[in-house]
């Protein structure tokens, strides 16, 4: 039976576009401030929500106990508890649907012998990010129950860019079934594209810081922080010891976010221009035009996003430009790494 056959690609391939489903419920669960809602973790039984007047009462009296309701909601009815809760509840049934598309076909392929050595590895550290993923999500919601009505912008961070990371290795095992012919490579141009990827990710992460902290609401200008200041004072006299300002001031935060858009508008550029004098197989051409495509996408949607004060569903729009710029460059990396 041959093995890492068409539908193991299909299967990983499926997982990449449902990851990234849950990733843009995700941003809107975040941007509609609908995290909070369910404050228990209940891996079977929180599959179904509440199926009547009595069971939603009883949820809303458990989100009252809660700081987020005591603090901010306090003007909420049910309905508006049933707005919030709708989000976070199909964000967490995503979550759990996706455990069974990888665990199920996995098990399948495994038991039909259809997988080679390396797929199941590759496929056991997938599961591995998986149930990650689901721990970091809990350990997240668990940091807004407390005095502080909020999530940690940090474990928010943890959890965002554990969900890329984890589409972009199942991509990568995808890209590596599709293209299993190796070639001859360019050492120097890959590395030069994984510096590239490793400060798109660091762009990712401090995304997260951003929308942690709320800190896309002010300093709602472009290319200026505010009129007349491109480094908007605030950045340096906010927190103390000054480091803080860039990981935990609203305005270092956002500062650095501009500021790694450059350096990964720079970095892109830079890699367009080294490979265009190359001759280049087709798919390596597609990889790096799709690459400046949506560089450019992104680019505009960010701008958009912050002087508008991130409207949910530019703020939506802006996460998925990241999905697919992310995409671009996995697959721009793989074409001229094998």
């Amino acid at each position: 039976m041959k093995k890492d056959n068409k539908k193991v690609i299909y299967w990983l391939l499926i997982g990449c576009i449902l990851i990234f489903i849950m990733v843009v419920v995700g941003g809107i669960t975040r941007l509609t401030h609908s995290g909070l809602s369910i404050s228990n973790y209940k891996l079977i039984s929180g599959t179904i929500p509440p199926m009547n007047e009595q069971e939603w009462q009883e949820a809303f009296d458990l989100y009252k106990q809660y700081p987020e309701y005591q603090k901010i909601h306090s003007h909420f009815n049910l309905q508006d508890f049933k707005d919030i809760y709708f989000w976070e509840w199909l964000h967490r049934v995503i979550g759990r649907f996706i455990g069974l598309v990888f665990i199920i076909p996995f098990l399948y392929f495994l038991i039909r012998k259809q997988l080679s050595k390396s797929t199941i590895k590759k496929s056991i550290i997938l599961l591995c990010l998986g149930a990650f993923q689901g721990f970091l999500g809990w350990y997240m919601v668990k940091s807004g129950l407390v005095d502080n009505p909020d999530v940690s912008h940090y474990r928010l961070a943890m959890h965002l860019t554990t969900a890329f990371l984890t589409f972009a290795f199942t991509f990568w095992v995808a890209l590596d079934l599709i293209f299993p012919k190796k070639k001859e490579i360019d050492k120097k141009l890959r590395n030069f594209i994984r510096i590239g990827l490793l400060i798109l990710i660091l762009q990712i992460i401090y995304g997260a810081f951003v929308a942690g902290l709320d800190a896309g609401i002010i300093h709602n200008h472009w290319p200026m922080m505010s009129e007349g200041q491109f480094m908007h004072e605030t950045v340096y006299i906010e927190q103390n010891p000054l480091y803080k300002n860039f990981i935990e001031g609203k305005s270092g935060v956002q500062f650095m976010h501009r500021m790694l858009a450059y350096v990964v508008v720079i970095f892109i550029i830079a890699i367009w221009l080294k490979v265009r004098k190359l001759i280049l197989t087709r798919d390596q051409l597609i990889g790096i035009n799709a690459l400046l495509l949506a560089l450019a996408v992104q680019f505009i949607l960010g701008v958009f996003t912050i002087i508008n004060a991130v409207p949910v569903w530019l703020g939506v729009a802006h996460q998925i430009g990241a999905f697919i710029l992310l995409s671009t460059m996995i697959f721009t990396l793989h074409r001229f790494s094998k």
